[in-house]
């Protein structure tokens, strides 16, 4: 990898650590929002503990820290799988934020970020199954497993072998940061999302 690329893919990291969900939280509670709820600095937990505007602020600034490397890599890199490189770095970054002590979200989030700008037809795949998971069991954590697993059998068919290995890393990573909800979901004691107002 020339000096940009390793440039490129550490700045990724470095923006995905950014843990705006965390932030959200401690400047209008005065709290650490990984002591409430399910202790996930994501949109979910945002949600259940803040508040629906709390949540979405936290979404919407976790799909654009990873949009942005994307954006920046198809400018600048030829090769899809340096572009998503930086992808599994914001992901890295998310998950595993250095400016928390190495203790962050899930990724889901970025992940829509990233395929939102690298290839939408993934996203979509995503989406369509997330939701549809989501309102036949009411399980966040398994619309995302099972999303994020279309999402990656779709790139699979479409993308060259190179790129498919990073979006399998992806995939590894949203499954171990979710260990914890598949042990609750096989033991039947996963918190199910509710539509109705504050839960």
């Amino acid at each position: 990898m020339s000096s940009h690329e390793i440039f490129f893919v550490l700045c990724s990291y470095l923006l995905g650590s950014i843990p705006f969900g965390y932030l959200i939280f401690y400047f209008s509670e005065g709290k650490d929002i990984r002591t409430m709820g399910s202790g996930n600095i994501g949109a979910t937990n945002l949600l259940r503990s803040k508040g629906k505007l709390a949540g979405l602020a936290t979404l919407a600034l976790d799909i654009l820290k990873g949009a942005l490397p994307i954006v920046y890599g198809r400018i600048h890199f030829d090769l899809p799988w340096i572009v998503l490189l930086g992808g599994l770095a914001v992901l890295l970054g998310h998950v595993f934020p250095v400016f928390l002590k190495f203790r962050g979200g899930k990724g889901v989030g970025s992940l829509v970020g990233v395929f939102l700008v690298f290839y939408y037809p993934a996203l979509l795949a995503f989406l369509a199954v997330f939701f549809l998971t989501l309102r036949l069991t009411r399980y966040v954590s398994l619309g995302s497993l099972l999303g994020s697993a279309a999402l990656f059998i779709c790139i699979l068919f479409t993308q060259v072998v190179e790129a498919s290995l990073v979006v399998f890393l992806m995939l590894l990573l949203i499954v171990f940061r979710h260990r914890s909800n598949i042990l609750r979901l096989l033991a039947g004691s996963e918190n199910q999302f509710s539509f109705r107002k504050n839960g």
